[in-house]
């Protein structure tokens, strides 16, 4: 495998707004843009098989730098032939570089100018994260996409400290593609920015210019209003290259998803699937249900229709038993039902895309879950 088995493809985009119909080819098999990702941090997507996983149509799943390099360690997974190996799933994988932990662990965190000292939340033991660390991790761990280490600060923050994050995660991405040696993994760089739009412009320009194989928009869904993250997205996409696959980090909600499509995003993760799953809430054509809510205990329904897997036979009233109960059936259930419903989103945006009518998709949906319409029909 070389660089040269990857390769992005713009098949097409909707002549009424930015969603762009597109695919990754990699050496493990293609993507079909636009995509989400499921989250497997520890080498696992909480609850589920790769197996189920697999049947839900997920075409490429995530992984985490900073915690697999604390458990098991890097040396135990490259020892056992590599992430794909390790955890049993033959389809690309994606992993951050530990750059969100920046921000998620900032009180056990050290920033330098060399890189990142983090005491660990597992037993407090340091662990040193430079760019050139951080490369060296992913590499040991075989994915397929890299991402170069970022600095992501918490918001709202003083400008000079947003400008200084920003110049740093430029400073670390040309370290990490220095360091970089793998040929049969490719990387992809972060712009940050904060919610400045024209810092965010300037930062992707910077890292246009060293020519990444693909660009991703990091740094949102951190806490600020969701219609200031549009915001940022919409100021960021068009000064990244439209030949090069486009990722927003850590998002989100099925409304974010279609926000992020509209103004020409291609590759999405977040932990809600399963994070919500696992507290009994289930994404639905009409919104979450709570399956907690005992106006489900002699519900009849599945939860949805035509979001299939092996159980979406049974009943909404089924499931709350089995939270009721403490059951730990209701949690796997349920999270599979939601990561299925992400890849069906995907799949109706996709054809959406491909017929020109994605805003007609767009707005139908957003009806249905309550959410405001932000995209419109250019005149």
């Amino acid at each position: 495998m070389s660089k040269a088995d990857f390769k992005f493809e713009l098949l097409h985009v909707d002549r009424h707004s930015g969603a762009r119909l597109g695919r990754l080819i990699t050496p493990r098999g293609v993507i079909d843009l636009p995509t989400f990702m499921p989250v497997g941090t520890c080498g696992t997507v909480k609850g589920l098989t790769y197996d189920q996983v697999a049947k839900t149509g997920a075409q490429i799943t995530l992984g985490n730098t900073y915690h697999l390099a604390l458990r098991p360690g890097e040396e135990v997974v490259e020892a056992l032939g590599g992430l794909h190996q390790f955890i049993g799933w033959d389809k690309p994988i994606l992993t951050d570089s530990g750059g969100f932990q920046l921000f998620s662990l900032a009180k056990l965190t050290k920033i330098r100018e060399s890189g990142a000292t983090f005491q660990s939340h597992l037993d407090g033991r340091k662990l040193e994260l430079t760019p050139e660390r951080s490369v060296e991790i992913q590499e040991r761990l075989g994915s397929d996409i890299a991402m170069v280490l970022d600095h992501v600060i918490a918001l709202p923050a003083e400008k000079s400290a947003i400008v200084d994050a920003c110049e740093r995660t430029i400073r670390w991405a040309r370290r990490c593609q220095e360091a970089h040696r793998k040929s049969e993994q490719i990387q992809f760089a972060i712009v940050q920015g904060g919610l400045d739009a024209e810092l965010r412009q300037w930062c992707a320009r910077e890292l246009v210019e060293l020519d990444f194989p693909g660009y991703a928009v990091g740094g949102l869904s951190v806490g600020e209003a969701p219609e200031e993250m549009y915001r940022m997205i919409s100021a960021t996409t068009p000064c990244l290259p439209a030949e090069k696959p486009r990722y927003l980090m850590g998002v989100g909600r099925p409304q974010d998803l279609l926000e992020g499509i509209g103004r020409g995003i291609d590759m999405f993760d977040c932990v809600m699937p399963t994070r919500n799953g696992r507290n009994a809430s289930a994404f639905t054509d009409t919104g979450e249900l709570n399956l907690r809510n005992a106006c489900h205990r002699l519900d009849p329904q599945p939860v949805q229709e035509d979001v299939k897997t092996d159980w979406s036979h049974l009943s909404r009233a089924y499931l709350r038993h089995l939270f009721v109960a403490g059951e730990m059936l209701g949690p796997i259930l349920l999270s599979l039902h939601n990561v299925a419903y992400f890849m069906r989103l995907m799949r109706q945006a996709r054809e959406a895309i491909a017929n020109d009518s994605f805003l007609d998709f767009y707005r139908d949906r957003m009806t249905g879950w309550g959410a405001p319409v932000t995209l419109n029909r250019p005149c």
